[in-house]
């Protein structure tokens, strides 16, 4: 399954000061890890970002969200963003940084 590469190349713009940062095929699409830690990535043309238990409900508040379901299951703490959410720079990287917050506080 193809995924949206232009906002790809958005994501490795926006995270390449950050060191650890790895890509992975996952989902579908692509997946970028913190220290082996997924925290964004893309499946077809919309952000996958892991928000964590605590901001899902905050975060699928926000305009253009959506929970991640692939099994019928909706996954807590991952959630959705179409591409109308992260038209702007300013909207990609406040997703992942919301994504980098919660990932540096799981356990290595």
């Amino acid at each position: 399954m193809a995924y949206d590469e232009k906002l790809a190349e958005r994501i490795r713009k926006a995270v390449k000061s950050l060191r650890g940062i790895d890509e992975k095929k996952m989902f579908g699409g692509i997946a970028f890890l913190l220290h082996g830690k997924m925290f964004v990535g893309i499946t077809k043309d919309e952000l996958l970002a892991r928000v964590g238990p605590e901001n899902n409900e905050p975060a699928l508040k926000k305009p253009h969200t959506r929970p991640m379901d692939f099994t019928g299951k909706p996954m807590k703490g991952f959630i959705y963003v179409a591409p109308a959410g992260i038209k702007t720079d300013k909207q990609l990287k406040s997703w992942i940084e919301m994504a980098k917050t919660f990932v540096q506080t799981l356990k290595k």
